[in-house]
């Protein structure tokens, strides 16, 4: 019920020795209640007391509804938020929201004046799209899915007429389709995501001769941003060049943002060399983005106009350093504009010449330093998939130059560029591993927790003089880090069997172990981390490190961290995680990884986590403690588990924890099945797009698109 001010002042009295909330000012109590989700705004808050109520209706505050991973969202609560404040609302991200059914979703339609909002990956029919689109006249921005079923000619004349004003429009494409870009007479921005399966469930091979007899006239003569991303596999391919056939014939005056970003290879066609050439022509830009082999060999990047760059990628393109001087940086021409670089599996963009390199040759710092002192202001770089080996040299190592970057707050490095140029004579030799377990006649050993105590009662201290302790001790604001072997691959790739052999990892990854790992504790703002194919970890003790100083860390991605076979750092691992309270992502990828009672017992302390997701070839899992677990960790949604079990176990785990939590966590997402069973492809195509791409599988996530892309 709705009580006085005066009622909440005997509150004030059991506040000990100092000023009771509602005695703050309004613009306080405003920039503190923007941090409330907006469902326990609207339904909890606001019902406190009469002062609350009315700043919870703020404008400022109702203006934009933020619902995406709001995961105890119901539909009641879209209805009551929606019969609240619905008309008040100009911004709605419902994106992810895959567990509300269609018809909660068409309440979007009773927010009048909506001017954008984001339904990725919500159900919604064709009917119900135009239903909801016909009573938003104000809508410019809008995102949506396009799946199997999706016919434009149920749109109806009211619904297009909305469409024509969207200026703004992101469509995941999961059938072959135009989608409604044909109705969108009016965009200025378009964003593209392929996620078209080559085959259906039953085995039919799609094609994009589907959408032959669809409208296919994209009206792009007023685009400024192009922008698409292509899952593995050809359907893709022959969709977006249905696409981007319009823009080959009269490429848009005001275009400045190209972008396409396609797994492999992607053969030029006739349209694309015509496309090229004319943007050679006739725009400048100042986000680019190609296809490898569109570049690879190419004088294009040195016939293209750029103004103020903010956003190059050039990921995995064998670009050389040389050109990329020569052609991107102009021989050292000012970039202080560029915001963001990805230049990962570019194996030769540090050395001058990419014909006489081999991938491990030490790389060439003044290409380095160049790049370093034109773009001065980068805040996102990504070095990953090579073998960046610096030489012996006074300030000439790779991480001693990038500590010049004092703006970056998200860097992606191979772990082999992180090690000291030479061993150091003043550098004790890692210690051995605690609590290692022979293997016999060359059998791998399966190892879970240990009995004994832990070895994280003292942890490895990094040595002052590496060069990689002093490079984060130059980033102290750094938010996300990826330290990833350059021979990493993932066990669980894209629309494919899992990998049952990988690499073995740089040599020179050998010397980079705990101490380096503890060198991460230095970063107080850290919110993302990434450790893959690190062999040298032993103990695990830099985990601590990072969990008792890292209070800021929210998605956690480990992967073969130390030997395969021996998993001798789960003890640390253990002790990490009791100091992780706001952790709510954790990916953990290894084999032969027992996920007993200790190990979940150890994640139920962290209150934050929302999404876990384990990957162990041959590994094993205890379903009792995951049931247990899960009862524990309240705010638990996504629950992946792919290892050596079983399928009648992991079957039965699956239905026993669907059974016990769905009704009361209605985002509930739990997937458990053998790793290597033939058929994972289909079990992971069921997964939703947002924890597929977030959790799921694993990828480098520094630079992959350029900033500010969408909301």
């Amino acid at each position: 019920d709705m009580s006085s001010d005066e009622d909440a002042a005997p509150a004030a009295a059991g506040v000990a020795s100092g000023t009771h909330l509602l005695g703050f000012s309004d613009e306080i109590l405003l920039h503190i209640l923007s941090h409330v989700p907006s469902t326990d705004l609207i339904l909890n808050v606001r019902r406190t007391c009469r002062k609350l109520a009315a700043l919870c209706l703020d404008k400022s505050l109702v203006h934009t509804v933020q619902l995406q991973k709001d995961y105890q969202v119901s539909q009641d609560k879209v209805k009551q938020l929606v019969k609240a404040i619905g008309r008040e609302i100009q911004q709605l991200n419902l994106a992810g929201c895959y567990w509300l059914p269609g018809a909660t979703i068409e309440q979007v339609g009773r927010c009048h004046g909506l001017v954008k909002v984001n339904l990725s990956g919500c159900h919604l029919t064709s009917l119900r799209l135009s239903k909801m689109l016909s009573a938003l006249p104000h809508l410019r921005s809008l995102a949506i899915d396009v799946s199997p079923g999706f016919d434009a000619s149920q749109l109806s004349g009211e619904c297009k007429a909305t469409l024509s004003r969207v200026r703004e429009l992101k469509q995941t494409l999961f059938t072959p389709s135009y989608g409604v870009v044909p109705c969108c007479t009016s965009l200025e921005r378009l964003l593209l995501y392929f996620e078209i399966l080559d085959r259906t469930r039953e085995g039919a091979v799609l094609s994009g001769q589907l959408m032959v007899g669809q409208s296919n006239v994209p009206h792009y003569q007023n685009l400024r941003v192009f922008y698409a991303r292509l899952a593995p596999g050809y359907i893709n391919q022959e969709v977006v060049r249905l696409y981007l056939a319009v823009l080959s014939d009269r490429t848009p005056e005001n275009l400045h943002a190209f972008l396409i970003s396609v797994p492999g290879s992607f053969a030029e066609s006739g349209a694309t060399k015509n496309l090229l050439d004319s943007m050679a022509r006739n725009v400048t830009l100042d986000a680019l983005q190609l296809p490898k082999s569109w570049l690879n060999g190419s004088s294009l990047l040195q016939n293209l106009r750029f103004h103020n760059p903010l956003y190059f990628s050039f990921s995995r393109c064998t670009l050389s350093g040389g050109h990329l001087i020569q052609r991107v940086i102009n021989s050292g021409r000012d970039l202080r504009s560029l915001a963001s670089l990805n230049l990962s599996g570019c194996i030769h963009c540090l050395s001058p010449d990419s014909l006489l390199r081999k991938a491990d040759d030490d790389i060439d710092s003044s290409i380095l330093e160049t790049l370093v002192a034109s773009c001065c202001n980068l805040r996102h770089l990504n070095l990953s998939a090579a073998h960046h080996h610096s030489s012996e040299g006074l300030g000439r190592h790779l991480c001693q130059l990038l500590a010049r970057l004092r703006h970056l707050r998200s860097l992606s490095l191979p772990v082999c560029s992180v090690a000291d140029s030479a061993p150091r004579a003043d550098r004790a030799p890692a210690p051995p591993a605690m609590h290692a377990v022979a293997r016999g006649f060359g059998k791998k050993v399966r190892i879970g927790v240990q009995t004994c105590p832990g070895p994280c009662s003292g942890h490895a201290a990094p040595p002052p003089s590496s060069v990689f302790w002093s490079l984060l001790k130059s980033l102290p604001f750094l938010e996300r880090l990826e330290l990833i072997g350059s021979n990493f691959s993932s066990a669980m790739p894209r629309n494919e069997p899992a990998i049952r052999n990988s690499l073995p990892p740089c040599s020179r990854a050998q010397s980079v172990g705990d101490s380096e790992v503890a060198a991460i504790g230095q970063l107080a703002f850290l919110r993302h981390l990434t450790l893959a194919q690190l062999p040298s970890v032993l103990t695990g003790s830099g985990l601590v490190s990072i969990g008792l100083q890292c209070q800021q860390l929210q998605s956690l991605s480990l992967a073969n961290l130390g030997l395969l076979g021996k998993v001798v750092y789960v003890p640390a691992l253990l002790d990490m995680l009791k100091h992780c309270e706001r952790l709510r992502d954790l990916r953990l990828e290894q084999p032969y990884f027992s996920a007993n009672a200790q190990f979940f017992q150890a994640l139920s302390q962290c209150p934050s986590l929302q999404r876990l997701c384990l990957v162990s070839r041959s590994g094993t899992l205890q379903p009792d403690a995951v049931l247990a677990f899960m009862a524990r960790s309240l705010h638990m949604v996504v629950c992946h588990l792919f290892t050596g079990e079983s399928l009648a176990t992991c079957k039965s785990l699956q239905q026993s924890l669907l059974r016990s939590f769905q009704a009361e966590r209605p985002a509930l997402n739990v997937v458990i099945f053998p790793l290597l069973h033939e058929g994972l492809t289909d079990v992971i195509r069921d997964v939703p797009m947002v924890h597929l791409d977030e959790i799921t599988l694993f990828k480098s996530r520094v630079a992959e698109e350029p900033p500010n892309l969408w909301w």
